[in-house]
C-alpha cells in the first residue's frame, strides 16, 4: 500500500500570489488589493494584518472559501458585492445588488452639500434624499448635521438595505425611509429646504459598455437615466417649483458632460426666475459633476 498523498499546507502569501496572478489574467486592475481584501474577509483580518500574517497558514476549510470567493470576483462579480460592504466616508455601509455601490463622486456631491448649502434659510424645512438607494447621503446628513431626513426610493430592496445602514450608524430616529417613484410621493407646497439626489443618469445606450462589474451586476433601474440620461432629472426640473421651499438649496449628482442640459432644463421657459442661483461644480477631475440651484 503506497504512501498516503497529502496536500501542501495554503500559506498566505502563497495564496495571495496565486490569487492576485488569476484576478490580473482576468483584467482586473487591482488585483493584489483585491485579493488581500477577500483573504482578509475569510479570515476576519484587516490588510495590514495580512501582510504581518504572510507566512501563517490557513486551514483548508478557509482555503476553499477564499477560492470561491476569489472565482466571483473573476467573473467580474464587484468586491462590495462579494463582502457586503464599502467604506464611504470613513464609514462601513452594508451593501447588495440591490443597491449601486457607493463611490467618491457621491463623497464630493455630500462635500458640496455640506460646504454651500444656505444655513441661513428655512431652519425648519424638511431635508429630502431622493433615489436614496443604500442611504448612505441620508446617513451622513443625519450624522454630520443631526437632523432628519426623508430617505426614498422606488427599490423597496434598496430601502431594506438603506434600514440596515441606518441601524449600523444609529439615525433610525433621524431617517424616514419612503417607497416613492420619483418625487411622486411628495405634493405639499414648499415642503423642503434641502433636497439632495442621486439619480440614474447614464445614457441607456451606454450602459453595455461600462464595466463588466457595472453593466452586469449593478442594478439598471438606479442607473439608466433614460435615452439622454436626463429623464429622471427632467422629472425633478418639472417638480421642483412645488417642493422646493424659499431660500431652499437643491444638489443634483449629474453626469460629467451633463452640465449646460442641466442648466437648460432648470432655467427653460422665460419670466421671472425661480432660482437665486444654478451652478455646476466640477469634480477634483475638472469634469461636471454637481448641480446646485437655490431658489429665492
Amino acid at each position: 500500500m503506497g504512501a498516503e498523498i497529502t496536500k501542501p499546507p495554503h500559506q498566505v502569501r502563497t495564496l495571495l500570489a496565486e490569487a492576485a496572478a488569476e484576478l490580473t489574467a482576468a483584467g482586473i486592475a487591482d488585483a493584489r488589493i483585491d485579493a488581500e481584501v477577500l483573504l482578509g474577509w475569510c479570515l476576519q483580518k484587516t490588510r495590514t494584518a495580512i501582510y504581518l500574517a504572510a507566512d501563517d497558514v490557513v486551514d483548508a476549510a478557509v482555503a476553499a472559501r477564499f477560492h470561491g470567493l476569489l472565482e466571483r470576483r473573476r467573473q467580474r462579480e464587484p468586491l462590495a458585492y462579494i463582502i457586503g460592504e464599502r467604506e464611504f466616508w470613513s464609514l462601513s455601509f452594508v451593501v447588495s445588488p440591490a443597491v449601486l455601490i457607493p463611490r467618491p463622486e457621491t463623497e464630493f456631491l455630500l462635500e458640496m452639500v455640506l460646504a454651500r448649502r444656505n444655513q441661513a434659510g428655512q431652519p425648519g424645512g424638511a431635508w429630502l434624499d431622493l433615489c436614496c438607494g443604500s442611504g448612505v447621503i441620508a446617513v451622513v446628513l443625519a450624522r454630520e448635521c443631526g437632523r432628519s431626513v426623508i430617505a426614498a426610493d422606488i427599490s423597496a430592496a434598496a430601502l431594506a438595505v438603506a434600514q440596515a445602514n441606518c441601524r449600523r450608524h444609529r439615525v433610525v430616529e433621524r431617517v424616514g425611509l419612503v417607497q416613492a417613484d420619483g418625487v411622486s410621493a411628495f405634493r405639499d407646497t414648499a415642503l423642503f429646504s434641502l433636497i439632495v439626489a442621486n439619480p440614474p443618469y447614464i445614457p441607456g445606450g451606454e450602459l453595455e459598455a461600462l464595466q463588466p462589474e457595472v453593466s452586469r451586476h449593478e442594478p439598471r433601474l438606479a442607473l439608466d437615466g433614460g435615452p439622454d440620461g436626463l429623464r429622471v432629472i427632467a422629472t425633478l426640473a418639472q417638480a421642483l417649483p412645488i417642493l422646493l421651499a424659499e431660500g431652499g438649496d437643491c444638489f443634483l449628482e449629474i453626469g460629467a458632460d451633463q452640465g449646460d442640459a442641466v442648466i437648460e432644463l432648470f432655467t427653460a421657459g422665460g419670466g421671472e426666475p425661480l432660482y437665486e442661483s444654478v451652478e455646476i461644480y466640477r469634480d477634483y477631475a475638472g469634469r461636471d459633476r454637481v448641480a446646485h440651484l437655490r431658489r429665492r
